[in-house]
């Protein structure tokens, strides 16, 4: 199966791509990479690799690891253009996340929004992590106008988190942890008709993240085709989900 994950030029989560990249290859799927112009070899937040501050908060060694990995694979270097792809072309589509500055060139996409509109139509496996569940909120439904996530539960990186990377690091990298003046979580709620109901923060995790045989940390919330997560440290669990609804798929 080919798996589609649109990407910004740069300044995207480590985990968030790496992780699931690596395990939905190890499952013998094709992951497709595509950024605003075909061609451009992406990269990651520099902070996440080196330590955003202090040489902590960083991305976790095997993630890094991953990385590594994809920044050396064929596919990696072989971008798609988003306004050139034939979405009817994938099983499934991933959007991660990521908050640096550069992140703003793929969360405020108006041609990347109206792509996955037509993706989501198509009711296959559809999995958001962190900031990506942005993009999911800003995308209408061709025919309600409405945000594709106006009927369904998700989770997206929770207010407290994105506050208190904001808190911690304020005094030396500025609005580093704020990609946008609303909160994440105050945007996708905005974009659900019910948001008590369908929102779901999951339990308060401050640092500790899962791994690839530990999931105690880890939280998503699965609603159909869709699946959503809320941070790096969901990444292993939201991949094995995903791989989960792509395997229901068919």
């Amino acid at each position: 199966m080919r798996v589609l994950m649109p990407l910004p030029d740069t300044d995207f989560d480590v985990t968030e791509v790496a992780v699931p990249w690596c395990l939905i290859a190890d499952a013998g799927h094709d992951v497709v990479f595509a950024t605003e112009h075909a061609g451009v070899v992406p990269q990651a937040d520099p902070r996440l690799l080196t330590g955003v501050i202090f040489g902590q908060l960083g991305a976790e060694p095997e993630p890094k690891k991953f990385y590594r990995e994809l920044a050396d694979s064929p596919e990696f270097h072989a971008t798609q253009s988003w306004s050139e792809l034939d979405v009817t072309q994938f099983d499934g589509l991933i959007l991660p996340g990521g908050h640096a500055p550069g992140m703003r060139q793929y969360l405020g996409s108006a041609e990347l929004q109206r792509q996955i509109a037509r993706f989501w139509t198509l009711n296959r496996p559809v999995g958001a992590i962190c900031h990506g569940v942005l993009v999911l909120a800003r995308t209408q439904d061709p025919i309600t106008k409405k945000s594709v996530l106006a009927d369904r539960n998700t989770t997206c990186l929770p207010k407290y988190m994105e506050r208190g990377g904001y808190l911690l690091t304020a005094w030396r990298l500025g609005r580093y942890y704020r990609t946008y003046p609303a909160y994440v979580e105050d945007e996708v709620r905005a974009a659900l008709t019910d948001p008590g109901a369908q929102f779901r923060r999951g339990p308060r995790e401050l640092a500790a993240r899962g791994t690839a045989t530990d999931h105690t940390h880890a939280f998503t919330v699965t609603d159909r085709n869709y699946i959503s997560a809320r941070w790096p440290g969901d990444a292993y669990l939201f991949a094995d989900r995903f791989l989960e609804l792509l395997a229901a798929s068919h």
